[in-house]
């Protein structure tokens, strides 16, 4: 009995403790920020006919399908075409923001409110990778995503090094505060709150305890109320993390579930079809050539089928769990190139990202910044051997 106490005990200083993850966590921040910061630019000159007042899934539709399913999008609040387009900037400006890691716990709920009232505004414009977007979205609000690779992490250990109270200087956060709750309070006046209780009722959240991790910070005299909102915010973040794993599991394994109930998937032809319909062929020939070999298409078949439902297994093998992880992102990479699909293949990849190995992930951090060290090397290089101009001498002036 002493020693199952002793277990539970480490386990819940290991959740309360710290926040675990912060590598995988911040690579799935950059992941999904970047495939939708991506998808939105690419579909800016068709922003219009997706999500616009004026497309085929006009407002009134969108109106009566979210009154059935309750479904939030801020986009209902207005038909004009003005409040479309500055929406629409800012999904693209709190996306930027995630990628890079400014204020991450605003923008991370900005960025949700973005992915899900432009998805739920016609969501019959979706994939599979728009709805693990759309669900992971939802859970990174939850997470602590900003403790390494981000302005957040830079600006933390500046303030670590200063004697002066972060709270005490800091007035972006503040003023972000204000405009958002402005937000929030017109927001329940008007009663345009998108549709649903759950997703205001994380707003409200997310801002009431910005609020008091801020009154906190400038006014505790006694560590005891910061050491207990980060045991809060790290059973949050550790609690989140643990359902985007989860999840990604639950997603590969109903596929592979389902796969198996396939006649196709059973005789090893399903991978065939796709290459030769002409909406999942962006290189014909590319698709011709891999489905030329009867085996190959055969081995493929059964090999994706083999890897989604054993995935969850071997979470318990660290070996052969990283040999399928490599596998399944490659798999992603060549379905982005050959079936036409990136952003699905991006944001399973993203998805695929949680379980990456930590040393794997410090190696790259280490590297992606010895990298950018050289860069800056050389520019600084260039500076100075380029000539300082000067003004002629009195000999050099024509006469």
């Amino acid at each position: 009995m002493s020693r199952l106490a002793l277990c539970l005990s480490r386990a819940v200083a290991r959740v309360t403790e710290s926040a675990l993850g912060p590598y995988q966590t911040a690579v799935v921040r950059i992941g999904f920020a970047a495939t939708w910061l991506l998808f939105l630019l690419r579909e800016y000159p068709h922003r219009q006919e997706l999500y616009g007042p004026d497309g085929p899934w006009s407002f009134g539709l969108a109106q009566q399908l979210t009154a059935d399913n309750h479904a939030f999008t801020a986009l209902l609040a207005s038909d004009g075409q003005a409040f479309f387009e500055v929406f629409y900037f800012l999904a693209v400006l709190s996306s930027a923001l995630l990628l890079v890691g400014w204020r991450t716990r605003a923008t991370s709920v900005l960025f949700m409110v973005g992915v899900l009232s432009l998805q739920n505004r016609s969501v019959f414009m979706g994939d599979g990778g728009d709805n693990v977007l759309h669900l992971m979205s939802f859970y990174l609000v939850f997470t602590r995503c900003g403790q390494v690779w981000s302005l957040d992490a830079r600006r933390a250990s500046r303030a670590a090094g200063s004697s002066v109270p972060s709270g005490a200087t800091d007035r972006v956060g503040p003023a972000l505060w204000a405009v958002s709750g402005l937000v929030l309070v017109a927001a329940a006046l008007t009663g345009r709150t998108g549709g649903g209780w759950l997703v205001p009722a994380v707003m409200w959240a997310t801002w009431a305890g910005a609020a008091l991790w801020w009154a906190v910070g400038r006014w505790a005299r006694t560590p005891e109320p910061r050491i207990l909102l980060d045991v809060v915010a790290n059973v949050l973040h550790n609690g989140a993390l643990f359902v985007i794993m989860a999840e990604a599991c639950l997603i590969y394994a109903t596929a592979g579930w389902y796969k198996i109930q396939g006649s196709r998937w059973q005789d090893g032809t399903a991978v065939y079809y796709p290459l030769h319909l002409d909406y999942f062929s962006p290189w014909p020939a590319l698709a011709d050539l891999l489905s030329a070999n009867g085996t190959m298409v055969m081995l493929v078949t059964y090999g994706t089928v083999i890897v989604q439902v054993a995935f969850p297994f071997t979470l318990f093998n660290r070996r052969v769990k990283n040999v399928l992880l490599a596998a399944m992102m490659t798999e992603h990479a060549v379905i982005a190139v050959v079936l036409g699909l990136p952003f699905f293949s991006l944001a399973m990849i993203a998805a695929d990202s949680v379980f990456l190995p930590t040393a794997f992930l410090d190696r790259l951090g280490d590297g992606a910044g010895r990298a950018r060290e050289r860069v800056l090397r050389v520019l600084r290089r260039g500076d100075r051997a380029l000539p300082v101009p000067c003004s002629p001498g009195a000999d050099e002036r024509p006469a």
